[in-house]
């Protein structure tokens, strides 16, 4: 249940510790909080582009670099869970 309170998230850094999960992810970190790198896929980086061409997510592009909003991951995982709940 919501408390109007915003959740804390961690990823783990380049040296293993856990570090508090930014608001804007890289790719890289979007890869780690959706846990892309755990099921098998060749190339996460590749299905992260594949949502946002099948508009499953939204990135935001800052630059010439794609940055992923930690609350659009965070949709994008209910929207998930809601139309496949396993």
């Amino acid at each position: 249940m919501s408390n109007g309170l915003p959740t804390i998230a961690i990823l783990p850094g380049p040296d293993d510790q856990w570090r508090p999960c930014p608001e804007l992810l890289t790719e890289a970190e979007a890869i780690l909080y959706l846990r892309l790198d755990t099921v098998g896929i060749n190339d996460p980086g590749a299905t992260l582009r594949r949502y946002r061409e099948q508009n499953l997510l939204r990135g935001t592009q800052i630059s010439k670099r794609i940055f992923y909003r930690r609350i659009e991951l965070d949709r994008f995982l209910e929207r998930q869970t809601e139309s496949n709940p396993r």
